[in-house]
Order: C-alpha cells, then structure tokens, then sequence
C-alpha cells in the first residue's frame, strides 16, 4: 500500500497538478489554504523561501504581508502553475526548480524557510544541512507536517477516513514529533511544537531556530 501510494502522489504532484486544488479542498473540506496559512505567523522576514510551493497559493500570502518571498520545488508542473499564480496576482515569480538537497541560493540569504505538508525528504540530513547553510543566523525553518480533522460532520467524517486509508494519518502525531525533533536539533536547531486550532481541526507547527 505504501509503495502504491508513494506511486499516487508522484503522480498527483506531476502529471496531475492541475488537479491538485480541487482535490486538496475536497479531502480537507475546505481547509487546506487555511491549514498553510497558520505558518504565516510563525515566519520572521523579510526574505522568505518555501520548499515545495505547490500551485503557489502562499507565494501569494506572503506577498500580500510584503515578504520579499521565493520558491523552490522539484515539480516542473507545479512551477507553472505557481507562476500563473502569481502572475494573476500581479506579484513577482521568484520561483526555482531544484531540489531541497542542493538549495541554489547563497549561503545565510533567509531569515525563514518554510515547508507546509512536505515528504520525507525534509528530514534527510542533507536537506536540513542546506536549509541550515541558507538561513541566517537567529533564522527560522517552519514546518507544517500535518494537520487533523476532529469535526463530527459527514464531511469531516468522511476526510478522516480518506486520510486513513491514503496513510496520511498513519502515523500519530507524537509519533511524527519522534522523528522530526531529534532529526532537527541533530543538525544543530533549536526546536518548539505548536498546534493551531482551525475550524474544528488542528494543524501541527514545527518551529526549527537557527541560534546564535
């Protein structure tokens, strides 16, 4: 099953983005922007770069709070799509292709970096070792890894059980907290867990600190 879904959202991110919205707002019953929007609170700026951008809707957020905001993902499909974003916002398209492994930015150029929703790539030490080299000091590295639903609404019922069976919430959430915790304060990051409450949900903030 794992490898099946694995094989899904490749897919889903690539040959699929276009249908990566809908399908988003569906199965989080009309969250999912609000779910990356409780990052904005936590970022410090002004210079701001998100890993893994998707269809660039927090590219716009950041905008509106005038971050000076850039982007990188893997996805060439979802790098389109960003960009029309954008575009239709009249914001600039500070947006890359590359990988989070090998950042192509300067060294100390960030004073956050974001991740909503990221894979298992975020905590590969190489990732965290790049993400370390471009954030300044006294920098923040935000990380949204999950989100859940406790509402009682046949919508919300019917999420849950979505995320379920696609493995989303296979893990619980201090069993992902075991994993990433220790993953960042090895690569030298002082780190804080917080849960936001929306609407009948709660999404899990990772706050990573670069110290002095």
């Amino acid at each position: 099953m794992r490898k099946l879904m694995r094989f899904f959202f490749y897919h889903f991110y690539h040959r699929l983005a276009w249908s990566y919205d809908p399908i988003a707002a569906l199965v989080s019953v009309g969250r999912w922007h609000e779910w990356g929007r409780a990052a904005l609170s936590f970022m410090r700026g002004p210079r701001i770069l998100e890993i893994g951008f998707g269809t660039g809707h927090l590219q716009v957020e950041m905008n509106q709070l005038a971050f000076h905001a850039f982007g990188l993902d893997e996805s060439r499909q979802m790098v389109s799509l960003a960009r029309n974003t954008l575009a239709k916002n009249n914001y600039p398209q500070a947006l890359t292709r590359g990988y989070a492994q090998c950042l192509p930015f300067a060294s100390q150029s960030f004073d956050t970096v974001a991740a909503c929703f990221p894979s298992e790539y975020i905590i590969n030490p190489q990732t965290l070792s790049e993400i370390w080299r471009v954030l300044r000091v006294s920098g923040r590295l935000v990380i949204i890894p999950v989100a859940s639903i406790g509402g009682r609404s046949l919508a919300d019922q019917a999420s849950n059980w979505l995320f379920r069976i696609t493995g989303q919430t296979d893990q619980p959430a201090n069993r992902l907290r075991s994993r990433l915790t220790p993953a960042l304060m090895n690569a030298g990051f002082q780190v804080e867990v917080f849960n936001v409450a929306i609407r009948h949900s709660h999404v899990m903030i990772i706050l990573a600190e670069k110290p002095n």
